[in-house]
């Protein structure tokens, strides 16, 4: 068998023409029947129209709160990623960044107990497990928090700051 004597299981169905004259059997209206909404060019209704009647979305009452807005989003690393700094290094984020460890910080950077760490390493990063920061800890290494400081943070310093 050769490449040109390939064929397909199925053959391939004729794409129909439409509006191509009477003799075509689907000529005049195009297989769109008489005037209408529907058989002009970009006619049609919306998925959700209901005919005028007051739609389902309107008719829902809406109740409840989305935190989605203000949700933090982190930047995770595994503990195994710190194997590749040498002994008694200071990981920071802005490092991380650097070494293109990851790619951007976004809210923060968490650090998840996968792998193992066979480094002594201090980190400084915005949030970690209890698993990885027991390993970096037995390693000989530290961890340090950073604090991000939210608006509301940041409005109550003002507001102690305006008093003094």
């Amino acid at each position: 068998m050769e490449l040109n004597e390939l064929k397909p299981s199925v053959p391939k169905k004729k794409k129909k023409r439409i509006g191509r004259g009477r003799g075509s059997g689907t000529g005049n209206t195009a297989g769109k029947g008489n005037n209408g909404q529907n058989a002009r060019a970009g006619g049609g209704v919306k998925p959700y129209f209901e005919g005028g009647q007051m739609p389902i979305y309107r008719r829902v009452p809406k109740r409840g709160f989305s935190n989605y807005p203000f949700k933090k989003e982190y930047t995770i690393i595994s503990l195994s990623s710190l194997n590749r700094f040498d002994d008694g290094t200071t990981v920071t984020p802005e490092l991380l960044l650097e070494k293109k460890v990851i790619k951007k910080i976004n809210d923060g950077v968490k650090i998840l107990g996968n792998g193992t760490l066979e480094k002594k390493v201090s980190v400084k990063v915005h949030k970690i497990s209890k698993t990885a920061k027991d390993a970096i800890e037995a390693n000989g290494g530290s961890v340090e928090i950073i604090e991000v400081s939210t608006f509301a943070d940041v409005a109550k310093n003002a507001i102690t700051e305006n008093k003094k």
